[in-house]
C-alpha cells in the first residue's frame, strides 16, 4: 500500500556544481545487480553525499493511478487523465514521485526538485490532487520507489562498467513504450545494442 507522499525525500542530497543530475544511466552487461538489468535511470540528484534516480523503463501495469488515489483518499474527477505508474527503484517502494515538465523560468515550490531547466520531480500530495482533477503538469508520470546510492557508490559502479551515462532525452523519459527503450538509449549514444548483447553472451 502506498504510504504518505514525503515532503522532500531528497532534501539531504544537495546539488553539486558538476555532477550527473539530469543525465541518464544505461545498465551495461557488467551490471552486477539483477534488479537493474537493461534499465535506464534518470539521475535526479547527485552530490558528494550520494545520488538518487528514477528508473524510466519499468512500467507497473498491475498498479493503476486511480487505485493509488483511492488509497490516499483522493477522489478522481471524471476529467482526470490516465497517469502511467512505473517502478522507480527498489528503495522505499511505497513512496511516490511525480516526474514532469516545468517552465524554465520561475521559482520551485516546496517539495519540487528541479532536474535541469525544464524537468522536475515533485513529491507533494497537492500535485496528485491536481492530476486527479484533470489539471497539473503535462506530460507527467508517477514512479513508486527510487534508486539510491551512497557516497561514491555510483562512481564505483561506473568504474566497474556497470553504467554508461548519456543525455536524458524527453522521449526516453516520458514515452510509454518501454520494450525498446534500453536499445534506443544506447543508440542515442552511438552504441549498437546487438554488439553489447553479443559481448554479454560470450562473458
Amino acid at each position: 500500500m502506498m504510504s504518505r507522499i514525503p515532503t522532500d525525500p531528497t532534501a539531504s542530497v544537495p546539488q553539486a556544481a558538476a555532477n550527473l543530475t539530469g543525465k541518464i544511466l544505461i545498465a551495461m552487461p557488467g551490471m552486477a545487480d539483477p534488479r537493474f538489468e537493461r534499465s535506464v535511470v534518470l539521475v535526479c540528484a547527485h552530490s558528494d553525499e550520494g545520488a538518487m534516480g528514477l528508473v524510466l523503463n519499468r512500467p507497473l501495469p498491475d498498479v493503476g493511478f486511480d487505485e493509488l488515489l483511492d488509497q490516499l483518499g483522493i477522489e478522481a474527477e471524471g476529467a482526470a487523465r490516465p497517469i502511467e505508474v512505473r517502478f522507480g527503484g527498489p528503495v522505499e517502494p511505497g513512496r511516490g514521485f511525480v516526474l514532469h515538465k516545468v517552465s524554465e523560468h520561475g521559482s520551485d515550490p516546496e517539495g519540487r526538485l528541479r532536474i535541469g531547466q525544464a524537468l522536475a520531480m515533485t513529491t507533494t500530495r497537492d500535485i496528485l490532487v491536481d492530476l486527479a482533477q484533470g489539471n497539473g503538469p503535462e506530460p507527467a508520470v508517477l514512479a513508486l520507489g527510487y534508486a539510491g546510492w551512497g557516497p561514491g557508490q555510483l562512481e564505483t559502479e561506473m568504474l566497474a562498467n556497470g553504467w554508461l551515462t548519456g543525455e536524458g532525452a524527453e522521449d526516453l523519459i516520458f514515452d510509454p513504450v518501454h520494450e525498446d527503450k534500453w536499445q534506443r538509449a544506447l543508440r542515442a549514444q552511438g552504441i549498437d545494442p546487438s554488439l553489447l548483447s553479443a559481448a554479454a553472451g560470450r562473458a
